[in-house]
């Protein structure tokens, strides 16, 4: 029986709570039972030991713990729905009290759901700039085909020059001494790459095919292998071939071989299509992001960190998941990174705080405006899950919980209704 309840400090509320002298007793006797067949005294029979006998060897408090725990969750729970509270964390329950004739005192702190106060949601002022498709832009994506369509063409009269590919033997020295990993034969090099150490590529460029000349470069000062860092180096460099990508031109034959359209025409108006419907999605979501953010600012009511590190257990769990389906363990991940766990968490924490604080705004909006999720909305949402996992309805309504999907219906639908409205401004104080 909940004999009070006080709110201590915010977001946690102390119950305390009575379990009188022969709820107690009957707990008592039914943990005694449930250990009977298992007690075994020296001239008794096991599972023969009564409880009387059991207690005077074992202590008057043999069955004590089994039998509070078993009335721990009941109670707890009783006491939670009688104060409404809306808990965030598991309770730290304490037993004050016991005794054979009063009963046992409990004393239990909660962690509750924080009040958020949030106002202005309506009308949230936000820039939304859809970039502009341009004839550049059309010409990148045609040049993907031309590429996909290109012939490498071998350069014998002319010198190497800035995107040629140059096939070429070298060998780095310091002074007159070789040094390791200094050395290649028959290496391709797309010149202007960044593939070589600064400098090199570019001292190729203007030597012909069977040129012998130095290369004379400086490795940075930051280099990975600090032995070399900073040094002078000569390599001994010989270019045995050089060759080109030529692309085709851009015609009606070449777009109806590698596309489904016919003719250029057609394409081109396809790509700008796509590229302006990518454009406008693009600018949505930074729109939304935007107006989310707002939302994220205007929590300012106290959140109890456990919410945040609950948030930061799922991302990283969900980093781990992504991990191990590229075939690396999250212990591996942090030997190559040179990061451990606590590291990763803290990478998180500005994002973790961020969303919790939304789902907040959130929740909250959705109770304002008396969100629900009908029947309707669930199975549409169901529906949704079971073809994005190839899975029938049945099956996943064995995984998903009907509260929490409801939850997200409501949220979803308080993210739609701050977006529609919301207020397209242009301007740099919208901006900001």
């Amino acid at each position: 029986m909940l004999k009070s309840s006080n709110k201590t400090d915010v977001n946690t509320t102390e119950l305390l709570i009575s379990i009188d002298a022969e709820a107690f007793e009957a707990a008592v006797e039914a943990e005694y039972q449930r250990e009977k067949k298992n007690i075994q005294i020296k001239g008794f029979r096991k599972g023969k030991v009564s409880r009387k006998l059991a207690e005077k060897t074992f202590g008057e408090g043999a069955f004590y713990e089994g039998a509070i725990n078993s009335l721990l969750g009941p109670e707890v729970d009783a006491a939670v729905a009688q104060e409404k509270l809306v808990l965030v964390d598991r309770p730290n329950v304490e037993v004050t009290s016991i005794d054979k004739e009063t009963g046992v005192e409990i004393k239990v702190i909660c962690v509750t759901k924080p009040e958020i106060e949030i106002t202005d949601y309506k009308g949230i002022k936000a820039a939304k700039k859809v970039n502009e498709i341009t004839d550049a832009d059309v010409d990148k994506q045609i040049d993907i085909i031309r590429k996909k369509n290109a012939r490498i063409v071998s350069v014998e009269d002319r010198p190497a020059q800035l995107g040629d590919e140059v096939t070429i033997d070298f060998e780095g020295f310091f002074g007159d001494e070789a040094f390791e990993g200094g050395k290649g034969e028959n290496h391709p090099l797309l010149l202007g790459s960044g593939q070589f150490i600064p400098g090199f590529e570019d001292q190729i460029v203007g030597h012909n095919v069977g040129d012998e000349f130095d290369v004379v470069v400086t490795f940075p000062e930051d280099y990975q292998m600090t032995d070399y860092a900073g040094k002078e180096a000569v390599f001994k460099t010989k270019i045995h071939a050089i060759t080109f990508e030529e692309l085709p031109e851009i015609d009606d034959e070449l777009v109806k071989d590698a596309t489904e359209f016919d003719p250029v025409d057609e394409y081109r108006a396809s790509i700008r299509t796509q590229l302006e419907e990518a454009a406008a999605k693009q600018a949505d979501a930074a729109f939304e992001s935007a107006i989310l953010e707002t939302l994220i600012a205007k929590v300012d009511a106290p959140v109890p960190n456990c919410m945040f590190e609950q948030r930061i257990d799922e991302i990283v769990s969900s980093f781990e998941r992504q991990l191990q389906q590229q075939g690396m363990s999250l212990k591996l991940y942090c030997q190559y990174t040179g990061m451990d766990v606590q590291s990763i968490r803290d990478t998180y924490r500005e994002r973790a705080e961020g969303e919790v604080k939304l789902r907040l705004a959130l929740e909250k909006i959705a109770e304002l405006e008396n969100f629900e999720a009908t029947e309707e909305d669930l199975n549409n949402t169901l529906g949704e899950i079971a073809a994005a996992n190839n899975m029938d309805i049945a099956t996943v309504r064995q995984f998903v919980s009907p509260f929490a999907l409801a939850d997200d219906i409501k949220v979803q639908k308080a993210i739609d209704f701050v977006k529609e409205n919301a207020v397209v401004e242009n301007t740099e104080e919208a901006a900001e």
